[in-house]
């Protein structure tokens, strides 16, 4: 315990310059005596690290002393290499930089645990689009990602699903988030939330911003989603579904909960033969005729009403268009 706290506070003097006792303490959550302690044993070890007394004093290391030592753990550098994302970084013009950064960090590490990274990469690789939806271009993300880290204002004429679909905004971006093989910007005023891919113009205006004090991104995209899910699914369905068959995604997220799993059905709801009821959310009648009609025959609808009377009028009409179709082909 006591080398891996005396490998953290060189790591801290290294990469924050003057640290008082008091700040190092609280980093390592131990006690002010116990810092002069380590202290004084990496001065004993031949470390060049040195005290200046008064209000600006504080710990620091002699200029230009690097260690080598990283301090990793196997699992922590497992975990490293793990975490590496060639694909998004390349998006955001950072590709040659993490591969630079990753080579220096394997070169650092020790021989024993450059196995053990170079194992994680070889066995696991990490790919964020889905199966069925591969991430859309978003040719402005580069400039996105300067206005995010440079704090400075966009001018964008963004697409939206409702009309008037083209609008001129004027954003503050906050922060870049990545789901799904999706960007999406995190913008103030608000702040809101915008598809990258759906920026169709976009001026880096020669202005600047101050984010707002406290703003957490991560925070606030569980927060967004909490609440995109809570508006998204606001009505629930009754189906009979036929003998193994699984609910569409679409219409079973966020759940993650099919007929057969036993949280998501009465279990005295199954019929003699073998068809299943089960109670799913739904985002809208529309939307979910949609999805049921992808199951064909082998989905039944009982509630609501007006879902089962809108699956039946469709299937009505598809009936009659494909029951003269060969008629009308032989005109």
């Amino acid at each position: 315990m006591r080398s891996s706290r005396l490998v953290s506070i060189l790591l801290l003097l290294q990469t924050r310059g003057r640290m008082t006792a008091a700040q190092l303490a609280q980093e390592l959550e131990v006690s002010v005596r116990t810092v002069y302690r380590d202290v004084e044993a990496l001065s004993t070890a031949g470390v060049p690290l040195y005290g200046d007394a008064g209000h600006a004093g504080g710990y620091r290391l002699l200029d230009g002393y690097r260690t080598r030592l990283t301090g990793l753990t196997a699992a922590e550098a497992e975990a490293l290499f793990l975490a590496g994302a060639p694909g998004p970084a390349a998006e955001l013009g950072l590709g040659p930089v993490l591969a630079a950064a990753e080579l220096k960090v394997r070169a650092a590490l020790p021989v024993e645990l450059r196995a053990h990274a170079d194992r994680i990469s070889g066995r696991f690789h990490l790919d964020a689009p889905g199966w069925y939806a591969a991430g859309e271009e978003a040719p402005y993300l580069p400039e996105v990602a300067e206005a995010v880290w440079d704090n400075r204002v966009l001018d964008v004429v963004y697409r939206r699903w409702r009309a008037p679909t083209d609008v001129r905004r004027r954003l503050e971006p906050y922060g870049l988030v990545l789901k799904a093989g999706r960007w999406y910007v995190v913008a103030g005023p608000g702040p809101r939330t915008y598809r990258v891919d759906q920026i169709l113009e976009l001026t880096l205006v020669d202005e600047g911003f101050s984010r707002p004090e406290g703003f957490d991104l991560a925070a606030y995209w569980t927060a967004y989603q909490r609440d995109f899910h809570d508006r998204l699914h606001q009505g629930e369905a009754v189906v009979r579904l036929a003998p193994g068959v699984r609910l569409p995604r679409a219409v079973t997220h966020p759940t993650d909960r099919h007929p057969t799993d036993p949280d998501s059905t009465d279990p005295h709801s199954t019929d003699p033969d073998g068809w299943t009821v089960a109670r799913v959310p739904i985002e809208s009648i529309e939307h979910a005729q949609g999805e049921f009609l992808r199951l064909g025959t082998d989905v039944e609808v009982l509630e609501p009403p007006e879902l089962r009377a809108l699956m039946a009028r469709t299937s009505a009409e598809l009936a009659e268009r494909y029951g003269n179709s060969t008629s009308s082909s032989g005109d």
